[in-house]
């Protein structure tokens, strides 16, 4: 059966717009949730975001396409451009060989809510024509097959907040069984506006503490929701021979991948972790477990919601063992960057990536009160250094949908 490696990758987050900057500002517990700065939360319960910052499309798209594409497009093409040119792809391989597996959660909100508005104001004839491609799910992974002519297959995924994990996770086997030799794969999301704010916070999802340092902290017993993050991910995914055959840099190998559902309910985990734990435990055993449990660690889906947590905790639990489990250690990113969504799978592979690559285990920042539920290693508020000899993902999204992802060092 094919290895499959990462030679490229790229980010913007609200913690940097690469992933140099992203991967220190990991490794210094930099918090990048603040006040949300993109629209007036005067009548809004919710205050905080993880905004992206000074972010310029204009490195990564022309000016005449700007008005034509949403956001989370634009944050898209950034992310797969430093991924591409980083891993040196173009040109080793036939085009019809290169995929592009890409989503979202929620795609165009904002270009949807601002064409509605022109509709209800200005009549019919005004809205426009750009307004179905430019917000469209598919079109992200489209853009990019474009600008750089992949032609093998371009999927999207949508599956809420699991989304880019199973992009990863369809492009890991779609290479691994040999129909394609290379795939760029993320996600993407820009859903920090007025509407979608209010729809999350109705559903009482979302974090009301106006404190940023104290809004998203995943584990502890004081959470309360989770922060809206934004922005996007991409790696490149490519088969282990052809990589080394031509020299790339190879960050770590892709080895396992599990995917499951719930079945229970629309927006809240199985109170058990079942699905989680089933997730877990295919990801683990295809990647060949891991003999030494001190040298794993688990990026958590951690997202600072009192369900979540203490549900993934017992996923953990179940799926390792009580006594494995105690000896991982496991983190949430997602207090630093706010949970993004569709983005937040590729984006914490990343931290995954380079955890095993640099043996630097990112932490959960802003623990401070322990939750008897929620026992095990969370890395607490500042970086480790340690040996890791496989990494785990987690992403769960509404629906169900669970994926896990499994990386390791090439030696």
């Amino acid at each position: 059966m094919r290895r499959v490696v990462i030679t490229g990758m790229g980010c913007v987050t609200p913690i940097g717009n690469d992933v140099p900057t992203f991967w220190e500002s990991l490794k210094n517990g930099k918090c990048g949730i603040g006040p949300i700065t993109r629209f007036d939360t005067e009548a809004y319960k919710v205050k905080v975001a993880g905004e992206v910052k000074d972010f310029d499309p204009l490195q990564y798209m022309e000016k005449s396409d700007l008005r034509k594409y949403d956001l989370f497009c634009q944050y898209a093409m950034a992310a797969a451009t430093q991924a591409v040119e980083e891993s040196g792809i173009q040109g080793t391989l036939p085009p019809q060989r290169i995929g592009t597996y890409f989503g979202s959660g929620i795609g165009g909100m904002s270009t949807f809510a601002e064409e509605q508005k022109i509709l209800m104001e200005k009549g019919p004839r005004r809205v426009s024509p750009f307004f179905v491609p430019g917000m469209i799910i598919n079109m992200a992974g489209g853009l990019i097959a474009i600008k750089y002519n992949f032609q093998g297959a371009s999927i999207p995924v949508v599956t809420a907040c699991a989304t880019s994990n199973n992009t990863l996770g369809e492009a890991y086997r779609a290479i691994k069984h040999g129909y394609l030799d290379a795939v760029l794969s993320g996600g993407a999301e820009a859903a920090i506006i007025p509407i979608g704010v209010a729809g999350f916070s109705n559903m009482k999802a979302l974090s009301t503490t106006e404190d940023p340092a104290a809004a998203c902290v995943p584990f502890d017993a004081r959470r309360n929701g989770f922060v809206m993050g934004e922005g996007a991910g991409a790696l490149m995914l490519e088969e282990y021979e052809h990589a080394k055959a031509r020299g790339a840099k190879i960050y770590a190998e892709i080895c396992g991948y599990g995917v499951t559902c719930d079945a229970h309910h629309i927006t809240a985990p199985h109170p058990e972790g079942l699905g989680g734990a089933a997730a877990l435990t295919m990801a683990l055993e295809e990647a060949g477990g891991c003999e030494d449990p001190s040298k794993l660690y688990i990026n958590a889906h951690g997202t600072s919601t009192p369900l979540n947590d203490s549900c993934e905790t017992k996923a953990i639990k179940k799926a390792l063992g009580d006594e494995a489990a105690h000896k991982c250690m496991v983190s949430s990113t997602k207090s630093m960057t706010g949970h993004m969504l569709g983005a937040a799978g590729a984006v914490e592979a990343i931290a995954s990536v380079l955890a095993v690559k640099e043996g630097i285990v990112p932490p959960t920042i802003g623990y401070q009160e322990p939750d008897p539920e929620c026992d095990l290693d969370y890395v607490p508020n500042t970086a480790r250094k340690a040996q890791i000899d496989l990494a785990l993902s987690a992403s769960l999204g509404f629906g169900g949908h669970n994926a896990y992802l499994a990386f390791r060092p090439v030696e």
